[in-house]
């Protein structure tokens, strides 16, 4: 079991890169419209506020002071609109929060690897401020009378406002006038009726006066001063604070006391600060003072009292591993149990109820399977917008315009393999951007293409697997070339006359790559050859297409899930395979007078007006049929996204939920994935059955014999 500093490590690792996506929605979608809407500033303080609190708990010093400066910078913009940034310094603000976001998401990956974190940030935090500086700049008007200010706040009362509130800030915080500003500001959501000292007090001028001395605020009732206290109390950046009363002795009952408060809350106040949402977290309970101080407000209550309580929980991923394992052997388990051969010669009554609790049995062991699938199932459109920034970066580098369209991004995949295609799709993506989209818009223009390039991800759920393409309407590639390069590394043969999807297959080879010089983005020999690895290892294929002068298109089959489903077993000779259900139409009968043979000596079955290829799996592996002559055995209609045709097999035997078992890794050396069985799966009456995979059966070479 993980101690619990491994699980609140966890937990924070996933919820700041959680809130680091959900930035760079924000940020993709506010560079393209220009601006930041309100609700976006709103959104973007508060993601900086919880990841400084969460940063602060975990003493991660770095993060939670980038965190801090940037929330400082949205908190100016929130309270003065988005019309202090100049229409010329938009891009800036844009790009240097694409570069915070940059460094945040390396700094945590650091974390994830076991390596220290980079203490580099002077740079960084000089340029927020320089941002900052110069909205205050922009934005405040001096008056030469305003000098007096800068100097330490007297402790003179001031008329009609006898209650005084001294606050001081944290050493070396920075920004001192902000952080005054900020407090002013909260303090008037709760009470309009003080006076601050000095006067201006978000001037910059007056921040080494603030620093050094502090400043005060000025009530006109206790009440309000008291209000004000909750607020400063929360505040991290508040070093103490100090309650005056400037009123007669007679009045005041003693409380003329100076009394100071020493809450030190900023590490401790942030601690608590983790798992924040809309807004700020509960005030911790307020330092002791001899004042009394109101109770505080019940956490995670709405205005009306009730409880809000959470609805999502986050489960380690290895334990929703061990579900799957217990399910898929407890249907392994009922599979046996129901085809147990002491069943055999039992009639009448008994066999009766036995058959009515099988399949009450089976109906329930039904829904745990499809609940604890459904665990499991993510949609693919994190991955996918993940993929807009990668556009939007290498367009600025590459001086390319492209947009990226997103298609089915709510297409659900199990999320062990989403995890695994996500490096896949990014790199046939940058592949898009780098080799597809043409620099020059000119030669977009002559061909009749719009000037700005288009990259289409789409993911589509077919029942069986998911497939998602990657499409450009770029340059396309040039076979030409790619079968020249491969003749001189020697891995064609110029004799040879390949086809074009043979060609296209040589960019998967280890090694290969077509630019002659390496760039940031590509050119060192590391490419689709990764990418047909990764897919693989989750029982996918790669199909690559391209048309030159018009653009390319990958294509990655993916499976659902790897773990359970529901299968027809079939006999050929003394071996049983299983064909997914979600692949086939129909079973059905026929004679050899059926049978077309075509110029190729293949063999064609006509149904329902259209003629479909037959495929004969005991040809196809070499097997010693049961079913000589075609009307011995049958026929199964089977269909994938892109194939139909006819497998033809000795004898159906039933239909049976299958768990997923993969084949061993030694195996693939012998093609067996290329063979058509992407599989296997234990039976009720403990035989192994091959798991066929359809789409790739009726492509693969034939006369391959693995028996």
């Amino acid at each position: 079991m993980a101690n619990n500093g491994d699980s609140v490590l966890e937990m924070y690792l996933y919820e700041t890169n959680s809130l680091l996506e959900q930035l760079d929605d924000i940020m993709l979608a506010a560079e393209q419209a220009d601006t930041f809407s309100q609700e976006d500033v709103n959104e973007i303080f508060r993601i900086m506020h919880t990841l400084k609190g969460s940063a602060a708990m975990m003493e991660f010093e770095p993060l939670m002071t980038l965190a801090h400066r940037i929330e400082d910078l949205f908190y100016l913009i929130r309270e003065r609109t988005m019309s202090v940034i100049p229409e010329d310094d938009k891009p800036k603000l844009f790009n240097l929060l694409f570069k915070f976001i940059d460094y945040f998401r390396a700094q945590v990956e650091n974390i994830e690897s076991g390596k220290p974190l980079s203490n580099d940030i002077d740079n960084f935090v000089s340029i927020i401020n320089t941002v900052i500086d110069k909205i205050n700049g922009v934005d405040t008007k001096k008056d030469e009378n305003t000098q007096e200010s800068t100097s330490a706040p007297q402790s003179s009362a001031v008329s009609g406002y006898p209650y005084t509130l001294n606050i001081y800030l944290d050493e070396g915080c920075g920004m001192e006038n902000l952080r005054a500003f900020m407090i002013v500001n909260d303090i008037r959501q709760c009470c309009s009726d003080f006076v601050t000292e000095p006067e201006d007090i978000d001037d910059s001028a007056v921040a080494p006066s603030i620093a050094k001395d502090g400043f005060k605020l000025h009530f006109s009732t206790i009440t309000d001063r008291e209000n004000a206290v909750k607020i400063v109390e929360t505040l991290g950046f508040v070093k103490n604070f100090e309650e005056v009363d400037n009123v007669d002795a007679t009045e005041q009952n003693d409380s003329s006391d100076k009394v100071e408060s020493q809450p030190e809350v900023k590490k401790e106040e942030e601690k608590k600060v983790v798992q924040e949402t809309v807004q700020k977290a509960p005030a911790p309970a307020p330092a002791p003072t001899s004042k009394p101080k109101a109770q505080p407000a019940k956490e995670n209550s709405t205005p009306q009292g009730h409880q809000i309580k959470q609805s999502l929980i986050s489960v380690n991923l290895s334990k929703l591993d061990q579900l799957m394992a217990v399910v898929g052997e407890i249907v392994i388990t009922e599979a046996m149990v129901t085809a147990s051969p002491d069943l055999k010669g039992l009639e009448g009554v008994k066999l009766d109820n036995f058959n009515k609790s099988a399949r009450q049995l089976r109906k329930l062991t039904d829904e745990l399977q499809d609940i604890s699938m459904s665990l499991r199932m993510v949609p693919v459109s994190g991955t996918f917008q993940k993929m807009r920034r990668i556009v939007r970066d290498m367009g600025q580098k590459l001086g390319k315009r492209a947009r990226l369209t997103i298609v089915g991004e709510d297409t659900e995949i199990d999320k062990t393999i989403v995890d695994a295609i996500g490096d896949p799709i990014m790199h046939i993506v940058r592949n898009s951007m780098d080799h597809g989209i043409e620099t020059d818009e000119s030669m977009r223009i002559a061909a009749g293409k719009n000037p700005e390039g288009e990259i289409i991800l789409s993911a589509q759920n077919t029942g069986s697997e998911v497939i998602i393409k990657i499409e450009d309407d770029g340059t396309g590639v040039d076979t030409d070339a790619v079968l020249a390069k491969a003749i001189r590394q020697g891995i064609a043969n110029p004799d040879v006359e390949y086809s074009k999807r043979e060609i296209l297959n040589f960019l998967m080879m280890p090694g290969f790559s077509t630019n002659t010089e390496v760039t940031e983005f590509s050119g060192r020999g590391v490419g689709m050859d990764v990418v047909k690895k990764n897919v693989e290892a989750v029982s996918g294929v790669v199909i690559m297409t391209s048309e030159f002068g018009k653009g390319s298109c990958t294509t990655l089959k993916i499976p659902l899930t790897t773990a359970i489903m529901d299968g027809m077993e079939v006999a050929v000779g003394e071996s049983i395979f299983t064909i997914p259900i979600q692949n086939i139409r129909q079973s059905f009968k026929a004679t050899d007078e059926d049978i077309i043979h075509d110029a190729m000596k293949g063999e064609m079955i006509c149904k329902m007006d259209n003629f479909y290829p037959v495929l004969r799996l005991h040809e196809r592996y070499g097997l010693t049929p049961r079913a000589e002559k075609t009307e011995d055995g049958i026929f199964v209609w089977v269909e994938t996204s892109e194939d139909s045709y006819c497998l033809f097999v000795d004898e159906l035997l039933g239909e049976q939920q299958v768990v997923i078992k993969p084949l061993p890794s030694y195996l693939n050396t012998f093609g067996i994935k290329e063979s058509g069985i992407v599989g296997c799966t234990i039976l009720g009456d403990g035989n192994i059955s091959l798991i066929l995979d359809v789409s790739n059966l009726i492509s693969s070479d034939s006369g391959y014999s693995m028996f």
